[in-house]
Formats: C-alpha cells, structure tokens, sequence
C-alpha cells in the first residue's frame, strides 16, 4: 500500500477536502444526517452530538498533520525520516476520508446497509494501521505525535461508527440482549487493557456518547454502558500508569536523545 511523497503531498488534502465537503452536504441537505439519526436508532445509537465534537478538534490535529506533511522537505536528512512515517500513513488517512464521505452520500440517502460497506472498510483499515503498521511514537517529533493522534482518533471514533451503523442498518429498534451487553463489556475491556492515553481514551468517549444516547431510548443499558465507561477508564488509566507510555524501552514509544528529526518550519 505503499506510495510516493510527491503523491501523498496532493491526494492526503484532496482527500480531506473531499470529506469536509460530504459533511457540508450531510448537515446541510434535506434529510440531514441527523434526521436520518433520528429516524433510525438502536442499542448502538449514540448521542450525535457527540460525534460532531469529536471531528471538529480531530480535524484541526488533521489540519495540523497535513500542514508538516507540506512543508517538511524529503531532500533534507532530518525530514526524511519523519516523511517516511507519514506517508506511510497517507493511504490509510485516504482510505478513511474517502470512505467516510461516501458514507455520508449513502447514510443521508438512508441506504443504511450500503454505508455500513464504508464503516467496515474505514474502520478495519485504521485498527489494522495502528495495531499493524504504526511505529512507536518519537515524543520529540512533532510529526509523529501528530500522526499518532490522527491515526488513532480516526480508528477510535471508528469503532462507534462500526456500532452504530451496523446496529440501525440490521438491528432497527431493537434492544441490546445479554449477549450484546456481555460482549461490549469484555469487547471494551480487553481493547482498553491494550490501549495507549490516546486510543484508550477514544474508547472512553464512544461509551460515553452511547450512554448519552441510549439514556433517551433504554436507561437500563445506558446505565450498564456508563458503568462501562468508568471501567474503561480505569483500566487505561491504570494501564498507563503502571506501565507509562512515555518511559521505557518496551513501553510502545520510542524517546531520542536529540532531536535532528524535529524540523523548523
């Protein structure tokens, strides 16, 4: 999935641009995406407030990304290494983008079970990228702080989208059975046992907006999915701090002791 910088330099903010445009269409057209919310809940249903705070902060860290993804220079020896990271990422922020704006085409059309094809994709590919194919983070590099953020808040808020969509495309007006409740329990649990601050904390705040929302359609579940929330949190907070993600050689990160990589621009 590899592809050049000169590539990536074009297609990651044209893909950005694309999606930015979808969500224009999706808040502004006639069903809205949130008419289309409103018309189709289920267990997995969140508050959709909450996913419009979460993109509008994720997409000035995307912002942010693609500002260094411009300006760092591939002829510089100190640039390249931080380029290679990026644009190692760059299909992947494609993938997602693309998908998640076609989403939109098909959610407000109200093909519920079509858009789920996107979530699937879009989805998969931003767990597979950052249990698979992202490095450890060099804290003095803001470049790949910066893609640590993107990458795993586009894989965090993910795994809502995947709840959710799938829940009202096949699951319409249905309450959560114990099985669905067992699983998001343990689901939740081993995901935040193996989660860093930045991925951990998404996971928080997906069960956070679904207990909101599900507090206006099934209190019982939102409550248990509230408990939920705390328990995560818990777990990656004690996680973390046990083992802190900023220390130590086999903590998932990686420290330099000097900073060559880190640019002027």
């Amino acid at each position: 999935m590899g592809i050049s910088y000169s590539t990536a330099k074009w297609m990651a903010p044209t893909s950005f641009l694309i999606d930015f445009a979808a969500q224009q269409y999706g808040m502004l057209s006639t069903p809205n995406m949130k008419t289309i919310h409103d018309r189709n809940l289920s267990f997995f249903s969140p508050q959709p407030f909450f996913i419009a705070g979460f993109f509008f902060p994720q997409q000035l860290f995307q912002l942010a990304w693609l500002y260094r993804l411009y300006k760092l220079d591939p002829k510089k020896p100190g640039h390249r290494g931080e380029l290679d990271q990026m644009v190692d990422f760059v299909p992947y922020y494609i993938v997602g983008n693309l998908c998640i704006a076609t989403w939109m085409i098909f959610w407000n059309s109200e093909r519920l079970d079509i858009s789920n094809i996107f979530v699937i994709i879009n989805s998969l590919s931003q767990l597979f990228y950052i249990t698979a194919k992202l490095p450890p983070m060099n804290t003095n590099s803001t470049s790949s702080i910066l893609t640590h953020v993107v990458s795993k808040t586009f894989a965090g808020i993910g795994v809502l989208d995947l709840l959710h969509n799938g829940s009202v495309a096949f699951a319409k007006d249905q309450p959560a059975t114990t099985m669905v409740k067992a699983l998001t329990g343990v689901g939740f649990g081993l995901a935040s046992a193996a989660s860093d601050w930045i991925f951990g904390g998404c996971l928080v705040y997906d069960l956070v907006a679904l207990a909101v929302g599900q507090s206006a359609i099934d209190g019982g579940w939102a409550k248990m999915l509230g408990a939920f929330a705390v328990g995560s949190a818990a777990i990656v907070g004690a996680k973390n701090l046990a083992r802190p993600p900023y220390n130590g050689s086999n903590s998932g990160y990686s420290k330099t002791a000097t900073d060559e990589i880190q640019d002027r621009v």
